[in-house]
């Protein structure tokens, strides 16, 4: 405005104009100090956010920036990613459960010892539902405490023992565990209390450990999967089908596996995780 008006009247100065409009002059000679580190970190804070399914905050969104050599601190990074209006997502708040006894006849031998340092020798796992338009869905899965990975998984349209003895199945395949050496926890469900899926543990020498009845903290690793997959990822999706809830799963169980940094594990991937216990042992 101001310059507008002293190329109409170039007999006024530019300090009279700034008075008349009530404005100090350094306002007008004030040029915007432009941080291009800065915007080269936001386009980098703003990828990360949006390759990981727009779930990192502040902490992990640090550590990738670390990992490309960029050293920042946490409040920069805080105050970077308000700035650009990023938001991870926040979880959906679960139903709590009131806490009960052990069974007497499976106990509860992992006791929430969840930092395991060997690999293939404890195992949890847990059963999900996922609506479909047709209905719903399953997905079973297993988790090593070891490295947080998921070892196997199955889905189905039926939230039987089958569903779960698949993923077993999937899992023994591609670890080949020694399975007198491994435990496996789960909770109460009725999947998991059944005599076909004991009969199948017992008949490999596979441990049976179970979580205390209604106690979610128990198998918490488990659970917190879960909640990461459905509020990272499914949650925001519509399926139309069982097959798309299959193509959905596999894609975010290979996230999780080999390209999302995990707190639980020192800000590594579970297959870094697994690589460096193999280095070690």
């Amino acid at each position: 405005m101001i310059k507008k008006i002293s190329k109409a009247e170039p007999n006024i100065s530019t300090e009279r104009l700034c008075t008349l409009m009530e404005g100090p002059i350094s306002c007008y000679y004030y040029k915007p100090v432009i941080n291009q580190r800065d915007i080269d970190i936001t386009e980098r804070l703003t990828q990360f956010h949006t390759d990981n399914f727009m779930c990192y905050g502040k902490r992990r969104m640090q550590v990738e920036l670390e990992k490309h050599g960029i050293k920042i601190g946490i409040y920069k990074v805080s105050s970077l990613i308000k700035k650009a209006g990023i938001q991870a997502k926040v979880p959906k708040k679960r139903h709590q459960y009131k806490t009960d006894e052990v069974r007497p006849d499976i106990p509860n031998l992992l006791n929430r010892q969840f930092n395991e340092t060997e690999l293939n020798t404890h195992w949890c796992s847990d059963i999900t539902y996922i609506r479909t338009v047709k209905g719903w869905s399953y997905l079973a899965t297993i988790l090593d405490l070891a490295n947080k990975e998921i070892v196997g998984y199955a889905t189905s349209e039926s939230a039987d023992t089958g569903l779960v003895i698949n993923a077993l199945a999937s899992s023994i395949s591609t670890c080949k565990p020694d399975m007198n050496k491994l435990i496996f926890h789960s909770d109460q469900g009725t999947q998991y209390k059944s005599r076909k899926l004991r009969t199948y543990l017992k008949n490999r020498g596979i441990t049976q450990s179970m979580s205390r009845r209604g106690n979610c903290w128990d198998n918490a690793v488990q659970e917190r999967f879960f909640r990461n997959i459905q509020f990272e990822y499914l949650d925001d999706l519509i399926f139309m089908n069982h097959q798309a809830v299959e193509v959905a799963v596999g894609r975010y169980i290979r996230y999780y596996n080999y390209s999302r940094i995990n707190s639980a594990i020192g800000y590594m991937t579970p297959l870094q995780k697994r690589r460096e216990l193999l280095k070690v042992g």
